[in-house]
């Protein structure tokens, strides 16, 4: 039995150090240290601030989130020895919900404006994560294999350590201690840019706003029961929900076939306004789920009394309704064993209410006093335009959508796509980049030098690869015309220019073999027509037809094809085109039949809107008095 005294049990517990393993921080959580620095503080003075402290960052964040709803965790802080070093130290799985992790910095950037001896380092699983929003402005020294206990927030401020200082090069690997007696006996030292700082603070811009702004309401049909625990609980919706979400085929068992009398049966249903973040209303919404036995005639009988208006949203409440519910079911069945303080709570009540009976449930005009009882807002948000999204990008939003608060019209959304476009731009336009395009940091340049300098001692000259050689055995493969010089004579005499070995060459029986294997290769492929690039040899029939019609017109046949070979010397002296590529990426095209692909979409950016061929449908093949097959029909393009 849960009884209130057990409430706190389990919760903070410290996860497990093993000696010779280096701690990995678990996927979606953040962590977080909060040092107070003062020389001229004993040790107990010391206690006693970091007491106070905690205090103040509990304070903060009840009165900053008394509303908001957490995807999992919230902030939460304990006290810490370590390495010499007392401290504070929270962890928080934010889960799906990525916003959680910028409401704890902005929280802590708030705690350290109220406390000038406090020092904050925040990091995910992905490091130093202030940082990597940053990663633009950042100097070319601070990469991700030194940037480890280098990034510090006080006073509201961004603060680096540098790689040196005025006594010399500090440390590329800097423990937390060292990084500790940096800030104390160093912070002149620190660097502090306000560039650096508004880009990695750029996500804190939209708060305390968007604590408000992250939530959702939805009308929902759900029992009784259900409506009375989140009027007491409001916070047990993010654990109904991920159980939900996650459910796996032994928590559908509680839902499908209990062992007994199900806590939340679907009876005596009432529809109420719900709170849920945005991130679990999102994780709700979009779930297929076929309802369990208990919930099938319910859902019969409410589509066939809804009127043919409402009908929709009738239907769509109750299948939120009975997803939320099976949340609660799959929730209640562990409740007691539960980590979680608010499932811990939610046993204790469902204890109440076995023992005090449906007369502790809400009457109808109870539900009616609730507070926004009947709110319902729009699910806008969740859709997506892609033509105003192209407009967002292109920065062409049109006036219709400039008062518009959902969708790609939203404020910070609208803020975030400019701000990825402008660096988008900004990195195509970067006039210092070379040649070979990014340009490489000291991490990605191999240090380990001794190989290279042996291997090149023994390297065989005789073999080396000779780019020229190799380019014209590919085109005479190919069959292309050799790029060699036209006289003979000059030839010739490039050839005896270049230097020859001292020595004979040994013969090499690979290179042979290689040799013979290549030419009967090159064989099979001319014989198949493979090689045949040039597409000249197409052009008889224009010859021919030609002749004929020169019979009747009295032309003769020679000066006809005399005419002929002109026009096509001419015409491939004026068009130098690749027949190959063009028919293949016309092909390409085709078999797109009209949707998007890589050929339309390259041919797009290089500003080419091809139509589409919609005339293969009219074409039709007969076969001739001959038996030869004939096209009809329009031609192709």
């Amino acid at each position: 039995m849960a009884t209130r005294a057990n409430l706190d049990e389990g919760a903070g517990d410290p996860a497990p150090e093993h000696d010779g393993f280096e701690k990995q921080l678990p996927d979606n959580c953040v962590e977080y240290l909060l040092f107070i620095l003062d020389s001229q503080l004993d040790a107990r003075k010391q206690l006693s601030q970091i007491e106070s402290i905690r205090r103040s960052a509990i304070q903060l964040t009840n009165t900053l989130t008394k509303d908001y709803i957490w995807q999992k965790d919230e902030l939460n802080l304990e006290l810490k020895n370590e390495q010499g070093l007392v401290y504070l130290h929270g962890i928080t799985d934010y889960s799906d919900a990525v916003e959680d992790e910028w409401l704890i910095v902005y929280i802590l950037r708030e705690l350290t404006k109220s406390h000038p001896n406090l020092w904050v380092r925040a990091f995910d699983t992905d490091g130093e994560f202030l940082l990597i929003e940053a990663a633009n402005v950042l100097p070319k020294w601070l990469n991700p294999e030194i940037d480890h206990n280098r990034a510090w927030v006080h006073e509201g401020k961004l603060f680096i350590i540098p790689a040196k200082d005025d006594a010399g090069p500090i440390s590329r690997t800097l423990s937390l201690p060292d990084a500790v007696e940096i800030l104390k006996s160093k912070p002149d030292v620190l660097v502090h840019s306000t560039f650096i700082e508004a880009e990695a603070f750029y996500r804190l811009e939209k708060y305390p706003a968007q604590i408000a702004d992250s939530t959702h309401h939805s009308l929902v049909t759900i029992p009784r029961k259900v409506a009375h625990v989140l009027n007491s609980l409001p916070k047990s919706i993010a654990p109904a929900v991920e159980a939900f979400y996650l459910r796996d085929a032994i928590a559908m068992k509680r839902v499908i076939s209990p062992p007994g009398p199900l806590t939340f049966p679907p009876e005596d249903l009432v529809t109420v306004s719900v709170k849920f973040s945005k991130v679990l209303f999102a994780q709700l919404r979009s779930q297929r789920f076929e309802a369990p036995p208990a919930w099938q005639a319910v859902l019969q009988r409410g589509q066939k009394e809804a009127s043919s208006t409402d009908a929709e949203k009738t239907t769509a409440r109750l299948n939120l309704g009975m997803e939320l519910t099976c949340g609660f079911e799959i929730l209640a069945a562990n409740a007691e064993k539960s980590k979680s303080r608010v499932v811990r709570e939610l046993a204790i009540t469902l204890e109440d209410l076995a023992e005090d009976g449906d007369d502790a449930l809400p009457s109808n005009e109870e539900i009616k006093s609730w507070k926004d009882t009947n709110r319902d807002d729009s699910e806008a948000w969740m859709d997506i335009n892609f033509e105003e999204f192209e407009r967002e990008l292109e920065g062409k939003r049109g006036k219709e959508s400039q008062g518009a608060a959902s969708g790609f019209g939203d404020v910070n959304t609208q803020s975030d796509l400019r701000k990825i476009v402008s660096r988008f731009e900004a990195f195509l336009n970067d006039d210092d980049a070379g040649v070979d395009g990014a340009e490489l940091d000291d991490m990605d340049v191999d240090d380990d030098d001794d190989d290279s300098d042996e291997d090149s001692e023994f390297e065989d000259k005789d073999v080396s690869f000779d780019e020229d050689e190799f380019a014209r055995m590919m085109r005479e493969m190919m069959g292309l015309p050799s790029a060699e010089a036209k006289d003979p004579a000059e030839a010739k005499g490039k050839k005896a220019a270049k230097p020859r070995d001292t020595g004979p060459a040994p013969i090499n029986e690979e290179d042979e073999e290689i040799k013979k294997l290549t030419s009967e290769f090159e064989a099979e492929l001319n014989q198949h027509g493979a090689l045949k690039l040039d597409p000249t040899t197409e052009k008889k029939p224009r010859v021919k037809d030609s002749s004929a019609s020169a019979e009747s017109t009295g032309t003769s046949s020679k000066d006809v094809t005399q005419q002929e070979d002109g026009e096509e010397e001419d015409s491939e002296e004026e068009v130098d085109i690749d027949y190959n590529l063009a028919k293949n990426l016309l092909e390409s095209f085709k078999s797109q039949a009209g949707m998007a692909g890589p050929t339309g979409n390259l041919l797009g950016m290089m500003g080419f809107q091809l139509p589409r061929d919609e005339d293969d449908g009219e074409e039709e093949e007969e076969e001739d008095d001959n038996g030869g097959p004939s096209r009809q029909g329009k031609p192709g393009r």
